[in-house]
């Protein structure tokens, strides 16, 4: 897998790290999942980085999973975090790992400075969920809700040309390991879902996406104090606004990972798996060591 060399790179191991011989001075790792999928996907990478010596739990936001029946807030959210990070004890650093709807959380989650986190993993959001392409598809989501499930064709030639890269969220998981039981693919009127398995509808994508218009997460990213690790696909839509992002946080580097789309984790496991390494490695060690950001560069807004 490649790095991007500029501003700042990082280097990853070759091979898995050695796991470690004291557990509960690791950081734990909480894992967080994208849009209309679950804690489920994360399972590979929540037995990876245990074989490696770190405690780790995946979660279920707010109309997900397990809290299906709970609406989508990022307030909701950042209580769901907070609760499984204090689930390792009081003094236990933790890594936060989040994906495309989970990035974004993540990143917000981390902007306030939140004692003993010790890093963060984002991937598939480095596109700022700001102005008309996003706010587009949300209507057009709220018009699927409206019409109990059908859209015109009009308005799905919008969401679908307009908004390609949003709608990479509204796909996330659509390769995650255990198919679709694990992940929820989005339908339109011309499939019904299969009654056995629960996937979260139209409504979750109107909620969580007023939740993050308007708002820009390159203010989130300034905010937060850790290391920051931007992961992405090489094909994926949501990569608009990496540099930018790369630029406005303190401490970060950014990992391309080749021919995988938005879901890393699912389409490039094994790579991704080395990007999780690297990571809570490199947080792990002592405050004060960072990822190599070069302050001769300068910060764009």
């Amino acid at each position: 897998m490649t790095t991007t060399a500029t501003p700042r790179a990082v280097l990853l191991p070759a091979t898995d790290d050695a796991p470690s011989d004291d557990r509960t001075g690791a950081p734990a790792v909480v894992f967080v999942h994208g849009l209309r999928t679950s804690g489920a996907i994360w399972d590979g990478q929540v037995e990876h980085v245990r074989s490696l010596g770190h405690d780790a739990v995946a979660v279920d936001l707010p109309a997900h999973g397990a809290r299906a029946r709970e609406r989508f807030t990022l307030e909701r959210s950042f209580e769901v975090i907070d609760e499984a990070a204090a689930s390792f004890g009081p003094d236990r650093r933790v890594t936060l790992v989040g994906l495309s709807l989970g990035g974004y959380t993540s990143l917000a989650w981390a902007a306030r400075r939140p004692a003993n986190l010790a890093g963060v993993v984002a991937a598939g959001c480095t596109s700022d969920p700001k102005g008309k392409p996003v706010a587009l598809f949300r209507d057009v989501a709220r018009l699927v809700v409206a019409g109990g499930g059908t859209v015109g064709r009009g308005a799905r030639w919008a969401a679908r040309t307009s908004t390609s890269a949003w709608s990479s969220m509204t796909r996330a998981g659509r390769s995650a390991p255990g198919g679709s039981v694990a992940s929820y693919a989005v339908r339109w009127a011309d499939g019904a879902p299969d009654p056995a398995v629960h996937r979260p509808g139209w409504g979750i994508v109107t909620d969580a996406l007023t939740q993050l218009a308007g708002r820009s997460w390159l203010a989130h990213v300034r905010d937060v104090e850790v290391p920051v690790w931007l992961v992405n696909g090489a094909r994926d839509h949501l990569r608009l606004d990496e540099q930018r992002y790369l630029a406005a946080a303190a401490d970060a580097a950014l990992v391309v990972v080749p021919r995988a789309g938005h879901d890393v984790n699912s389409e490039a496991p094994e790579a991704g798996n080395r990007v999780l390494a690297g990571a809570v490695a490199g947080f792990g060690r002592p405050r004060g060591a960072t990822l190599g950001h070069d302050r001769r560069h300068p910060r764009h807004p």
